[in-house]
């Protein structure tokens, strides 16, 4: 069967294919060649700009535009070539010196890929491509849902709710300071993330220029290298094997799976106050919630992020574990995980994307925040003994220990009869009475 939507195996390119097709650009067989392409054609034109030959304008221009305007069809072209060649990047060479011959760049044409291993050019491109992703499809996502998650803060600063620890009511708190944990936990790590960099590897076969210095023993290679990688964007990594070290990639792994587990603990959170009704969702016309009970609205976007972020964080955790490490200097299993980098992060952002569905359905249910307030004056029990500690009342938290964690039914009725038998000023009992549920909720400035 021809691969369509329906007949794909994984979901990423199957059943989530609409959302994220555009990451074909970075992470497909397509993506992958293109941006080899872009490093052979970058590394042609250094050395030519080093004056290691000369080439016309009118050639360096075709190059320029063919990086720029590359596209499935030249793709497709290189893909032909390694039908006969069986390696893929020599594919890409080959393509290339044709591109010269084409346009009259015959006499420079082995100056493509000069010197030069595979890894050489895998080891930037992929690099590459990785930073492309992260910084125009990732962190714009991540910023632009924290972004929301602190509107909600701040619309829901002042919206008092009961706190639950080991599932039990706790200290009341605040609806949007709840909701800035995860704001600020989430920018901490962001800050984490962009002090990374994106490291690549050039230098030989080995790591050594052995070829490179063989031919130009005069040229300082380590100088000429650093230079080109930093003019593509990346770090040169200085003492490699055949690869690069992948450390830095496997940060870059690792901090976004304490980023998705971060946003798992949110869905989990948002989760359960949609089951305890502190929020309903909105419905859409036609959508069904259940195929048996008409009347159910499921949370199925924060199950989804769940979902989907646990897979991504499956496939990170092997390849942060996994890339660091190869056998001497260098085996091919780092080639064969590295294909699959786009795999966790489509699922990542399909997360994202899904709790920023999620979170514009929920509409705020203040009747019941306030209720299970009012159901619960016990957790005042803690003011209370702490406003009488003050005052040196003799064992205060005994006191509303023996009040509070008897089988009787604890309300502000119960709760107003222990404070009128305690034996201190009428100022101060009027002080405790003060104390409720709703505003017992400590500071709550946000910023």
């Amino acid at each position: 069967m021809e691969l369509t939507a329906l007949t794909a195996i994984s979901p990423v390119d199957g059943r989530y294919r609409k959302q994220v097709h555009h990451l074909d650009e970075y992470f497909s067989e397509y993506g992958l060649i293109k941006y080899r392409v872009i490093i052979e054609i970058e590394y042609f034109l250094f050395l030519e700009q080093k004056k290691f030959f000369k080439l016309p304008t009118k050639i360096k221009k075709h190059l320029q535009k063919l990086a720029e305007d590359f596209g499935p069809e030249d793709a497709q072209e290189i893909k032909q070539i390694e039908y006969t060649t069986n390696h893929d990047v020599k594919a890409v060479e080959y393509f290339l010196k044709n591109e010269l011959e084409k346009n009259g760049g015959t006499a420079a044409k082995e100056w493509v890929h000069f010197g030069l291993t595979s890894q050489d050019i895998n080891n930037t491109a992929i690099p590459l491509s990785w930073k492309h992703a992260i910084e125009y499809e990732y962190l714009p996502g991540l910023l632009n849902l924290n972004a929301q998650l602190k509107l909600l803060a701040i619309e829901w600063k002042d919206i008092p709710m009961l706190a639950h620890t080991h599932g039990q009511p706790a200290s009341p708190t605040k609806l949007g300071k709840e909701i800035m944990v995860f704001v600020e936990r989430i920018q901490n790590q962001i800050e984490q993330f962009i002090g990374i960099p994106f490291s690549g590897k050039f230098g030989g076969a080995t790591g050594n220029f052995n070829a490179h210095h063989i031919a130009f023993p005069k040229t300082d290679w380590v100088k000429f290298a650093n230079e080109f990688v930093t003019s593509i964007g990346l770090n040169r990594q200085q003492y490699t094997t055949q690869i690069e070290h992948y450390d830095n990639l496997a940060a870059h792994f690792d901090c976004i799976k304490r980023i998705n587990n971060i946003l798992s603990d949110f869905c989990k959170d948002v989760w359960t106050y949609v089951s305890m009704e502190y929020f309903k969702q909105k419905t859409k016309k036609g959508e069904v919630g259940s195929s048996a009970m008409p009347h159910k609205v499921n949370p199925i976007d924060f199950e989804n992020a769940e979902g989907n972020l646990g897979m991504a964080n499956a496939i990170f955790e092997h390849l942060s574990a996994k890339l660091p490490i190869s056998r001497l200097q260098r085996d091919l299993t780092d080639s064969t995980v590295l294909r699959n980098i786009g795999v966790p992060f489509a699922h990542t952002l399909i997360a994202l994307r899904s709790i920023e569905k999620g979170l514009g359905k929920l509409v705020l249910n203040d009747q019941k925040i306030f209720e299970d307030l009012d159901n619960n004056w016990a957790v005042v029990a803690e003011a209370i003994q702490t406003v009488l500690r003050r005052e040196n009342y003799p064992n205060p938290y005994e006191a509303l220990k023996d009040l509070t964690r008897g089988n009787q039914q604890i309300d502000k009725k119960v709760i107003h009869q222990f404070i009128d038998k305690l034996k201190v000023t009428d100022s101060l009992k009027k002080e405790l009475k003060k104390i409720s549920p709703h505003n017992y909720t400590g500071i709550g400035n946000l910023k």
